[in-house]
């Protein structure tokens, strides 16, 4: 018997095999999972029906979170497919490359609005579609995050707000939800190569400064976020709600 044995979890953002939400789907499914995965556009179906194979996973459905209809015929396809939910991890984000360059006053409204909708509420839409199938199951809901919601991060700009939102967001959400038994955290994650990383500016120099300076002097591994992810997800945390848990080696505690 795995961690995760009798549980299903749906998994969005993932994206390719180097992403977070793969290395968390990873260890859901070693321990036991049933899985569901989302792609965005017919672009993405066939790569993430790859990688939903690799999962032994059949579930595969389309989903727009800008679009509330996809969102709500997600959830009723789950309903109807497992009848309840126990898990469910959100790894979306996305922002016009120019709104990540210069100065972050300089970000339009269309690109503030933008990232927001994708990197924040969609996690709030998204879970207030899971709850419903969530209670009386003791739910976990996850979300990925960055140390730019904290700390200024040079080329990290409207990311950086987004994140600091979507972290808010877990809070609220913890208190809204916990009367049910559900649980929200969040893991904020160090630097690793990603295909959304490839976005930042200056990434590899991040990298470098990072394995520096972090207490362990490494940069972290997808699998440490995997670990982490089964972690929040399963049984044997419980008693955790609202958090934001650093996965990044120690480079938070840091002050030079």
């Amino acid at each position: 018997m795995g961690w995760m044995t009798g549980k299903n979890v749906l998994v969005t953002g993932l994206a390719n095999e180097r992403s977070l939400a793969f290395a968390i789907a990873q260890q859901l499914a070693a321990e036991g999972a049933t899985l569901a995965l989302t792609y965005q556009g017919e672009a993405l179906r066939d790569r993430v029906g790859k990688l939903a194979e690799t999962l032994d996973t059949r579930l595969v459905l389309p989903c727009d979170v800008s679009q509330d209809e996809d969102v709500d015929q997600l959830f009723t396809t789950l309903r109807r497919e497992w009848g309840g939910l126990d898990g469910l991890v959100h790894a979306i984000a996305f922002a016009e490359k120019t709104d990540l360059e210069g100065p972050y006053y300089n970000v339009s409204r269309r690109g503030f609005l933008l990232a927001m909708e994708i990197g924040a509420y969609s996690f709030t839409a998204l879970a207030r579609g899971a709850a419903p199938l969530m209670e009386g199951r003791g739910g976990s809901m996850l979300t990925l995050t960055y140390f730019g919601a904290e700390k200024v991060i040079p080329h990290y700009n409207i990311m950086g707000v987004t994140k600091a939102a979507l972290e808010a967001s877990v809070r609220y959400l913890a208190n809204d939800f916990g009367g049910a038994g559900i649980r929200v955290n969040a893991i904020s994650a160090g630097p690793i190569k990603t295909l959304s990383a490839r976005g930042v500016r200056d990434f590899n120099e991040m990298l470098s400064h990072v394995a520096e300076k972090a207490p362990l002097r490494r940069n972290i591994t997808a699998e440490d976020v995997g670990h982490t992810g089964l972690f929040l997800l399963s049984d044997r945390s419980a008693g955790i709600t609202g958090e934001i848990l650093h996965v990044d080696c120690g480079y938070n505690v840091m002050g030079m």
